[in-house]
């Protein structure tokens, strides 16, 4: 299976310093887990600021990682300001939510504690 992040891209950022891309492999199954959770509990609850707060604090993450869920976040972020039921963006979450817990396992493959 394909890496659903770009190790490219985490390594650009890390000047190709091994370690501190473990470190920042690390810092973000710390961070982006909860998140998500959290961002996934706010969309249920029909929480939109939360919603809002969540989807955009988690976009510079999967930027760096170079994941192809940016669109998905936007749509989210759109939606947190609309009237719109959450089913708008079921898809949308569904798309981030099993993507980035896809990326949860493969960077722990690559990069173990």
């Amino acid at each position: 299976m394909s890496k659903l992040y770009s190790k490219e891209s985490l390594s650009e950022v890390a000047g190709g310093d091994e370690d501190f891309m473990a470190v920042v492999a690390h810092t973000f199954l710390e961070e982006i887990p909860p998140d998500l959770a959290a961002l996934e509990d706010a969309i249920q609850n029909d929480n939109k600021e939360l919603a809002y707060q969540f989807a955009h604090k988690m976009k510079p993450n999967i930027e760096m990682f170079g994941i192809e869920i940016l669109k998905d976040i936007a749509s989210i972020e759109s939606w947190t300001r609309t009237s719109k039921n959450k089913t708008a963006i079921a898809d949308n979450i569904e798309k981030v939510s099993s993507t980035l817990k896809t990326v949860f396992k493969q960077l722990e493959e690559d990069f173990p504690q």
